[in-house]
């Protein structure tokens, strides 16, 4: 996918958690876990294409994340990933039962939100752009 696609789906996400975030997360908590989710692979994939550490062509996609193992074997190596991947595997745990499971707490779903709100900021210290 193209910077600028990546940056529209992001945008599409991030709106889509502001709006959710308005109307009480606690109804919207498959919305939460989708949408943090795939911003957050947003945001890792545009990093390892901006600095060249993947093949322009290559997709990241977030179920890479449903073990540490997996995602440390499969993606380069790079400043802060020892950081990035334990929260990374996290908020795909956590996606999974918001997304398919039952219906959780309002700490439970704000955890999902701290998460990726934490993988931004670290990408963010990584230098990608997404504005």
């Amino acid at each position: 996918m193209h910077t600028d696609a990546h940056k529209a789906a992001l945008q599409e996400s991030m709106e889509v958690l502001v709006d959710t975030v308005q109307k009480g997360i606690e109804r919207r908590q498959r919305t939460i876990g989708f949408h943090c989710s795939a911003a957050a692979t947003h945001l890792v994939e545009m990093y390892l294409h901006s600095a060249h550490l993947i093949d322009p062509g290559t997709t990241i996609k977030h179920n890479m994340f449903a073990s540490e193992k997996k995602a440390r074997e499969r993606l380069p190596d790079f400043p802060s990933k020892d950081e990035l991947l334990p929260l990374l595997v996290a908020l795909e745990n956590r996606r999974n039962i918001l997304c398919y499971g039952k219906p959780q707490t309002k700490k439970y779903i704000e955890k999902a939100l701290d998460l990726f709100y934490e993988i931004r900021r670290l990408l963010d210290r990584l230098g990608v752009r997404y504005e």
